[in-house]
């Protein structure tokens, strides 16, 4: 449907009390857009388990000199920021994070004085990484400078390591070429674990014992799945909190750093007209949707593993649900955020088999391609009964949300990629067209607010109104905030925007272990109840929809999933 001319225009970042408690906004890396951080300082604490270790937090001053690369005059020594990817040969590294840490570095939002070090069992040469890092940068649309200088000066900065992933010899070893390149300035040292969770506490124990900072901030950064269920989960938690204290874990999900999952806070908590309307006085469900228009590809084998609920349902969506549902936080402080979350998770009812339905897709034929189903992937064993696809009703028994189901659905190789938060509202009581409508199109035509978080960034609320001419026929139409339209700058890369804020030392977009355990307690008993009964998945054609399920599931609650309406942008 095409959209009216009328078109949503941002509301200021932050309130006078946001402003007024010193908050800084966070959409670009200058000094006078840096995240809030404590204005302790560097101290000297103790960890969870008694070891002492320096506290990760900056004063504004020192934040801003870090994230901008300039110097206080009272800082003339400064500070160094040493980047470890461990697991720097693996595909994650080589398309993400190394291509991210290039943007921020294009961007001059890196310290003046960084160093960027690959670590990883393979053999390889400083030149050989620089050589295999060259082959994903790529250069931002601007080009206000020259890309070619930029990225030759990035690689400079680039460097390697050889070792094992338990060995404290091979971690020694890069902690004396971290001092070699750190030249006496005070040293802050982040790792990025891009490697399989069973290495995890491998490399925590090694690198927190021989490579840690003697002066400065230590932190690692933890990729996703923190565990199969809620045993498996505090087990890693408890063995990584045995090397580090909970301030320097920061658990990466990152959905959390995409655009639309960022402004979803501003959006309510900014604009007058959305707050009073975010209850279940308004809100008749929500719908966080998620689908891949490929499969597995060939990473069959480590997706057997898991399935689409882990993957997709108990982290991404569920974290963007808890941020759409939280109370007004005390303030934008990570811990004041966090604590809103986890209230959230903690008012959720456990979820029951009766209100899942899992799919696996199918080899389909399609304009003479063919297209192979999970189980014809050689890397899947064989009989896999593994979801690709999922749906599931969830609720919140407290006073702003009772009854209100919220919907989620994940799938691979469906129709389409898209991933979006959709809300709809209640009916109009008494509506005054309801003859105009029609009774059978009266639940259809209610709004609907639709948060595009990928692809094509967009924010629209669907409403009634009249069609120009003599006649009264109602249509529905669109209000409009196209980010390609409204903003032609590009949208950073999510992982820029976390790799920042843990060089910030901001955690608010990080997971807390409590959130953790809150959210696997969601999940775990239904995918116990999934995997005792053998549940057989309802299969379904690669490229179509998902499964009939699905629409029963959602009917069942008196609801129609709003990415499948004849209107849908």
């Amino acid at each position: 449907m095409a959209a009216t001319g009328l078109r949503f225009q941002s509301a200021a970042f932050f309130s006078a009390r946001q402003r007024d408690a010193g908050t800084k906004p966070f959409h670009h890396c200058s000094p006078q857009r840096v995240p809030i951080a404590r204005r302790t300082g560097l101290l000297k604490t103790k960890s969870s388990n008694g070891r002492p270790q320096i506290s990760a937090s900056f004063s504004n001053e020192m934040l801003d000199e870090s994230l901008s690369g300039e110097r206080a005059p009272e800082q003339q020594g400064g500070s160094t920021v040493s980047i470890t990817v461990v697991g720097a040969s693996g595909d994650l590294a080589k398309k993400k994070i190394f291509p991210a840490l290039f943007a921020l570095f294009y961007e001059g939002c890196l310290p003046e004085h960084f160093t960027v070090f690959g670590y990883a069992r393979s053999k390889m040469s400083d030149e050989e990484l620089r050589t295999m890092i060259s082959r994903t940068l790529t250069c931002r649309i601007d080009k206000r400078e020259n890309c070619g200088d930029k990225m030759e000066h990035f690689l400079q900065r680039c460097f390697y390591q050889s070792g094992q992933y338990n060995s404290e010899e091979g971690f020694a070893e890069l902690d004396r070429k971290l001092k070699e390149k750190e030249a006496g300035r005070v040293p802050n040292r982040l790792f990025y674990l891009s490697i399989p969770p069973n290495i995890f506490v491998d490399v925590v124990r090694s690198a927190s014992r021989t490579a840690s900072s003697s002066g400065g901030w230590t932190r690692f950064i933890v990729e996703k799945p923190f565990g199969r269920d809620s045993e498996s989960s505090g087990e890693l938690t408890r063995s990584l909190k045995k090397y580090l204290a909970e301030e320097q874990i920061f658990r990466i999900d990152h959905y959390l750093g995409k655009e639309l999952v960022e402004n979803l806070s501003v959006l309510r908590f900014s604009n007058l007209v959305f707050e009073p309307l975010w209850s279940r006085n308004y809100i008749r469900n929500v719908q966080l949707i998620f689908s891949e228009d490929f499969g597995t590809d060939g990473r069959g084998g480590y997706f057997d593993n898991y399935g689409i609920i882990r993957d997709i349902m108990q982290n991404h969506l569920l974290q963007i649900l808890a941020l759409f549902a939280m109370e007004t936080p005390v303030s934008l402080d990570a811990e004041d955020i966090r604590n809103e979350k986890v209230k959230v998770l903690r008012s959720m009812r456990q979820l029951k088999l009766e209100d899942v339905v899992v799919g696996q897709y199918k080899g389909h034929t399609k304009g003479g391609k063919s297209y192979p189903g999970y189980a014809d992937d050689p890397t899947v064993p064989k009989g896999s009964i593994t979801p690709t696809f999922a749906a599931a009703a969830l609720f919140i028994d407290n006073a702003r949300w009772d009854g209100v189901p919220f919907l989620m659905k994940a799938g691979k190789a469906l129709h389409t990629r898209r991933a979006e938060i959709r809300v709809q509202f209640r009916s109009v009581p008494g509506n005054l067209y309801r003859r105009n409508i029609g009774s059978s199109d009266l639940d259809q035509a209610t709004n609907e607010l639709v948060l595009r978080v990928q692809p094509d960034e967009a924010i629209y609320l669907k409403i009634n109104n009249k069609v120009p001419g003599l006649g009264m026929r109602l249509d529905r139409s669109n209000l409009n905030l196209l980010y390609s339209e409204r903003y032609p700058r590009e949208i950073p890369d999510a992982y820029e925007r976390l790799l920042l804020d843990a060089i910030a030392g901001e955690r608010r977009l990080f997971i807390r272990s409590d959130e953790l355990d809150a959210a696997w307690a969601i999940f775990t008993p239904v995918l116990r109840q999934l995997e005792d009964k053998r549940v057989a998945p309802e299969l379904y054609p690669y490229g179509s929809r998902g499964p009939v399920g699905a629409h029963y599931l959602a009917a069942n609650y008196n609801v129609r999933w709003g990415d499948i309406s004849s209107d849908d942008s």
